[in-house]
């Protein structure tokens, strides 16, 4: 289950309170079901994989072809769908619900989301320059960000020169955030620290690529309390 992924709905910021005084910042993710619209066979495709279908949308919204697609497949209409590579597509079937049960056992996460748009921004917000000099002959330029080109050669501005523009509205994914609990009852998922993104903006969650060995917070506490049960090899002579 840990190869596929849910989207979410980034409701806010609130904090998590330990027993030892602790307070760790949180994000509260309002998680959606995901369904199983077809299984992709590698024999059809050349790879196996799954497709999947997030929230809810009105029939009228539907074009005709998704509208027949939907009703094929005996399912009601999906906002989003996402195909997922699967090693084995047996343990799956079409019509099938998946919740925030996947991450049962999973410690960290990967997230995707949007960033905040922050439109046309100068070269010291959007790169964090230094900008030029507040005295020797600089007029009305303290801000700018200097010289972008060459000389004679090549006599152009390289693509990818960081310069002014449009700053946010993009994709970014955040690796390795820690689930500090998880509310099943009412599908909110509690991670640790800020998730890119306005409040309402969807963010997609996934099991964590990379193989992490850090502690979460639970098992640092614990680790901490028993290091507090060894007696002090000082104080014994």
């Amino acid at each position: 289950m840990s190869e596929i992924a849910l989207i979410g709905k980034k409701l806010g910021m609130t904090r998590e309170f330990y027993r030892t005084g602790q307070i760790i910042p949180v994000t509260v993710l309002k998680m959606e079901k995901a369904r199983i619209i077809q299984i992709i066979d590698e024999q059809k495709r050349g790879y196996k994989a799954i497709q999947l279908g997030y929230g809810k949308i009105k029939n009228s919204k539907l074009s005709k072809a998704m509208k027949g697609f939907f009703s094929k497949k005996n399912t009601e209409p999906k906002k989003k769908l996402k195909e997922f590579k699967v090693s084995n597509i047996e343990n799956f079937k079409e019509g099938n619900e998946f919740g925030l049960e996947i991450f049962k056992d999973v410690k960290f996460v990967d997230t995707k989301s949007k960033t905040i748009g922050k439109g046309f921004a100068g070269a010291m917000k959007r790169h964090n320059f230094g900008g030029l000099r507040a005295s020797h002959g600089v007029s009305i330029s303290h801000r700018s960000h200097g010289s972008t080109g060459q000389r004679q050669d090549p006599g152009k501005v390289f693509k990818g020169k960081k310069m002014a523009g449009h700053m946010g509205d993009k994709f970014r994914t955040m690796q390795n955030i820690e689930i500090i609990k998880t509310d099943l009852e009412n599908e909110l998922l509690y991670l640790k620290g800020s998730i890119p993104g306005s409040k309402n903006s969807e963010v997609l969650v996934k099991k964590s690529v990379k193989n992490i060995k850090k502690l979460t917070m639970i098992e640092k506490i614990k680790a901490a309390d028993e290091a507090k049960k060894i007696p002090d090899k000082k104080k014994k002579q």
